[in-house]
């Protein structure tokens, strides 16, 4: 579907082909890639093409020029902000709320505030630009706006009138640039589905890009892991994505590991919320100290979904398992196929085969890629 901004914003690089010769590319220049990994066949899962209108999250940048709003996306290859009224990327309940929250921000820049200071000098407040950040939950939309100011009494009434009026909006936050994050209003907590919980999110918080690529991908571990049962580590877990599916299976034990405390306990709340037996989380930095050799004995699978840069460290840790103390199966999950080639030569010399390798494109139009991979013991 063509799109006013495809040849300024900087998110769809391939918007101009059609979907059948993009589909085509899209293989192509992963099959190219994953070609580099050391052997000789390799069997592809149908790949998963996630398209228009499922986007879940959103992160634009306004700015205030001679009092009128730009909000949108940078442009290409500069941070010059593209004006947009709506991307055909997100999903309908971000999209309606624009208009409205240009209106917010157009009012919210137009506030100006004298403030005195010790030694009675006085400062002007005025935002001017920023960024916010959109997360469509199950129960609504959560906003968090991000700018170098502290939010002033007359910035927390316009931002309770918005909330206020808007029913489809249930928190907004504030974060200044120091980092330091506050709820202004709060209707109800946030919450996603996963496996039939309730999954309460932080505030801005990570989460895989769409409903429809989450479960996706949780189909694809849960196919992978098969009726093999027991000890399942979970690695670079972030919110919890394929423990909680996991640990539907009563005799699985699910060891959850990840380095921001911030999701972690969120993690918590939710598995003690929700009741969940056979979870343990770890708070630990993978590409730091992965799980060695003592931690990692007794597990009969480990999941992994690292960032971009891969897991090269735990990889290791596994490869170097003595035969009998290896995971039958590790499933990998990634988002930079480069990186996966270099984690999955490591299990090969390891003593691993892949077994299948399924791309998921949740990131449509754009030149990144997800998958998810099976590798079992040979």
């Amino acid at each position: 579907m063509s799109c006013p901004y495809e040849k300024t914003c900087g998110g769809c690089l391939f918007r101009e082909l059609s979907e059948e010769e993009y589909r085509r590319q899209k293989i192509a220049t992963f099959e190219k890639i994953i070609s580099n990994i050391n052997q000789k066949e390799i069997a592809f899962g149908e790949p998963i093409f996630i398209g228009d209108g499922a986007r879940r999250r959103a992160e634009f940048s306004f700015d205030c020029k001679r009092g009128k709003i730009i909000l949108g996306y940078n442009q290409r290859q500069t941070h010059e902000i593209v004006d947009i009224s709506a991307c055909l990327l997100l999903c309908e309940k971000i999209n309606q709320l624009l208009p409205k929250l240009r209106d917010f921000l157009s009012e919210l820049c137009s506030i100006s505030i004298t403030k005195k200071e010790k030694g009675g000098k006085r400062r002007n407040i005025s935002v001017q630009k920023g960024q916010i950040f959109l997360t469509s939950c199950a129960n609504g939309v959560d906003i968090s706006l991000e700018t170098a100011e502290n939010p002033e009494f007359d910035h927390r009434l316009l931002v309770a009138d918005l909330v206020n009026n808007n029913s489809e909006i249930i928190r907004f936050s504030w974060k200044n640039s120091k980092g330091f994050s506050e709820t202004i209003v709060q209707k109800a907590s946030p919450f996603i589905n996963i496996a039939g919980y309730q999954i309460k999110i932080p505030s801005a918080t990570f989460l895989q890009a769409s409903e429809q690529s989450e479960k996706a991908l949780i189909d694809l571990v849960q196919k992978y892991i098969g009726d093999l049962s027991g000890n399942i580590a979970d690695l670079f877990c972030g919110i919890g994505t394929f423990s909680y599916p996991l640990a539907r299976n009563i005799k699985n034990k699910i060891t959850a590991v990840d380095s921001s405390k911030e999701l972690l306990a969120e993690f918590q709340k939710n598995v003690n919320s929700n009741e969940i037996p056979n979870i343990k989380i770890i708070e630990r930095n993978l590409f730091k100290y992965p799980l060695d050799g003592e931690e990692l004995k007794g597990f009969s699978a480990v999941v992994f979904d690292p960032p971009r840069a891969g897991a090269i460290a735990q990889t290791k840790a596994l490869a170097e398992l003595k035969y009998e103390e290896k995971p039958q199966k590790i499933v990998a999950v990634s988002c930079n196929p480069h990186t996966f080639v270099n984690d999955a030569n490591v299990l090969l010399d390891g003593g691993y085969n892949i077994k299948e390798v399924t791309p998921v494109d949740q990131f449509a139009y754009s030149n990144h890629m997800e998958l998810v991979s099976l590798f079992e013991k040979r």
